[in-house]
């Protein structure tokens, strides 16, 4: 059998029925990955500028200015940071400790869906190697069937046995590789923002201790 002639289609029936959870596997990790991407994306904020625009209503004594410039942002940064704003008049514990009540609302929030996508990374490949062992029992089976029979087993008895055994690992890996590359860039991205998170309250903290 030609491979470079068979259609998709065709090349997706001989991978067997293992080739149907793998195309589940590439749909849901196709949409946590542009749902991520999209959402990341809607984040992206002039940090160091916003903070600026804080650190100078509050020298001004202008809270309520500062509160609505982040309510106007809508973003987790600025969400932790008006968490310490509104409580300017408290002792540092209790600003830092706002803020960290913040961060727990709103860091699940960046981490969503990637357990998820990394659980589908691992998945796929394992279901490609699940295809390859189905594969070869159908090689086994007609071997054995032979074998009662008297009969000589051909390469074409096998030939379909094994090139389901070899399509679906293919076809788990091809998966697996984009997505998990995929998951760690946006781990990057999520870690990368948090760090820019961090850093941001930091300073907000020591300039309402002064």
């Amino acid at each position: 059998m030609d491979v470079s002639r068979l259609s998709a289609w065709q090349i997706f029936q001989a991978g067997g029925p293992m080739m149907w959870p793998l195309v589940i596997v590439s749909i849901f990790s196709a949409a946590i990955i542009v749902e991520r991407i999209w959402f990341l994306k809607q984040l992206h904020i002039d940090t160091a500028s916003i903070l600026g625009k804080l650190l100078d209503k509050i020298k001004h004594h202008q809270i309520k200015e500062a509160v609505q410039l982040c309510d106007t942002a809508r973003n987790p940064v600025t969400n932790i940071l008006k968490s310490a704003i509104v409580k300017y008049d408290r002792p540092r514990s209790q600003i830092k400790e706002a803020m960290e009540d913040a961060a727990l609302y709103e860091l699940p929030k960046l981490h969503k869906n990637l357990p998820a996508l990394a659980t589908l990374a691992h998945v796929a490949p394992l279901l490609g190697f699940l295809g390859t062992a189905l594969g070869l029992v159908r090689v086994f089976s007609v071997i054995k069937m032979k074998a009662g029979l008297t009969m000589p087993v051909t390469a074409a008895d096998i030939a379909s046995g094994v090139l389901e055994s070899l399509l679906t690992t293919i076809a788990g890996l091809m998966i697996a590789i984009p997505v998990y590359i995929t998951y760690n860039y946006l781990v990057s991205r999520v870690n990368a923002f948090i760090l820019e998170m961090e850093q941001a309250a930091t300073e907000l903290i020591s300039s309402l201790s002064e």
